[in-house]
């Protein structure tokens, strides 16, 4: 397309989608903002109002004008919606902007308290429980270390996690909580042998309904999602992904998982079970194939301290400091790099992202060394026909599968998306 058709496409679709604003504008008035508002577990109903909560959220603060000019509503029906965010308590004022000519601007930022999140990640070795509130900030943590727990006993600690992390929530407060999100493997019963669990307790996980199961403990809404979708989730929005538009996301945990975001927006697929790339195969140094799980997660990490005669929990409870694994972390990390160049190249050629991002249940030294370990892979494999990437550390580290899925209820109650308002508004 020639410079001039491009510029005559955009003016177009600029001016189409200020006409659509303008009919918005005439159709909405003080009262249909009453009835379409919800400031409880219902969330926000009104388009307009999701519009202005996530471009506050984009950018951290904007004053009414700024809002009007990005949305293309008037200056009226702007006033309007901030006015009424404002007496529902999720947007408050900032300090006036002055220096300027004429009246000072007054920014608008979330309110915090506004509504609150929480998130339960599901792990074969371990369970979390974490509370956030609408600005994304953690307000609080229940972490629990486990061998492969039953159903029955993944509830319990669901429910006596919950009554800790809201023992000094007042009754107002609770129902600001906008609901409970849901990171959990994809069949968690599979990989048998792998998983080193008992065969009766995996099958009790086969015809479990996790979702039907959290929800009778808990009077607000549920949203599931897988755990490393989730954690794909997080760092899009409060990690290193913010600065990318297309990027591919391996987590290694217990299994490793991933997550592909392409055009700013999260791929999950028809099933919820998109960038499977733990299941990708790759080659053995021995020769043959094996898929990725098999040799860059940490239950392979975990059988070699088991056979040296080492307590492999250090991996789950020495969260920040893995000094005392020393060879057999030396001994992985080599296989598991080269299995992570293997698989980003393949993702790569198809999906032809600019980055691909490295995160896990691990400290940050040790995911530093991985990450450098797989550039040094990467410069000796071929990579001809394929669009070079960018490969970086995550941001968040062990805490993104809980953290991504304590912000699925909030971005499905206050954004215009359900699936999360990952790419520009406008």
């Amino acid at each position: 397309m020639r410079e001039g058709q491009c510029k005559l496409f955009e003016t177009s679709r600029k001016n189409r989608r200020r006409e659509i604003h303008v009919r918005i504008d005439q159709i909405i008035g003080k009262e249909a903002l009453k009835e379409a508002r919800g400031t409880n577990q219902m969330g926000v109903r009104l388009y307009n109002e999701r519009l202005v909560l996530s471009l506050i959220r984009r950018h951290g603060m904007l004053p009414k004008a700024e809002l009007a000019r990005l949305t293309g509503l008037s200056a009226q029906t702007t006033s309007v919606i901030v006015r009424q965010l404002e007496k529902d308590g999720l947007v408050m004022k900032g300090e006036p902007q002055r220096g300027k000519v004429g009246q000072p601007l007054v920014p608008f930022a979330l309110n915090p308290d506004g509504a609150f999140s929480v998130g339960l990640k599901v792990g074969r070795r371990s369970g979390d429980l974490m509370l956030i509130d609408l600005s994304g900030a953690r307000r609080g943590m229940v972490h629990q270390p486990y061998h492969f727990p039953t159903p029955a006993e993944f509830l319990d600690f669901a429910r006596e996690g919950m009554a800790k992390l809201l023992t000094d929530f007042t009754p107002a407060m609770r129902k600001r909580i906008s609901g409970l999100g849901i990171a959990a493997p994809f069949e968690l019963w599979n990989w048998e042998a792998e998983a080193g669990a008992p065969h009766e307790v995996l099958e009790k996980w086969r015809g479990f309904d996790l979702m039907g199961e959290v929800a009778k403990l808990f009077d607000f809404p549920v949203f599931p999602c897988n755990d490393a979708t989730a954690a794909c989730a997080a760092e899009l929005l409060f990690g290193n992904g913010q600065r990318a538009a297309d990027f591919a996301y391996f987590y290694v945990g217990y299994f490793i998982g991933g997550g592909l975001v392409l055009n700013g927006s999260l791929v999950q697929g028809r099933s919820g079970n998109a960038a499977a790339f733990g299941s990708i195969p790759v080659p053995k140094a021995e020769g043959g194939a094996q898929q990725l799980i098999q040799c860059a997660s940490f239950y392979s990490l975990e059988l070699a301290l088991n056979r040296s005669g080492q307590n492999a929990s250090i991996m789950w409870q020495a969260e920040e400091d893995w000094s005392a694994i020393g060879k057999a972390l030396d001994e992985w990390l080599p296989g598991a790099a080269a299995g992570l160049s293997d698989a980003m190249l393949a993702v790569a050629a198809v999906t032809e992202c600019s980055e691909v991002i490295i995160d896990g249940a691990m400290p940050p030294a040790v995911r530093a060394r991985l990450v450098s370990a797989v550039q040094q892979a990467l410069l000796k494999a071929t990579r001809s026909g394929i669009t070079p990437f960018h490969v970086r550390e995550g941001g968040i580290g062990r805490d993104a599968r809980a953290l991504g899925a304590a912000a699925l209820p909030l971005f499905a109650n206050f954004v215009i998306d359900r699936d999360v308002l990952f790419k520009e508004a406008l």
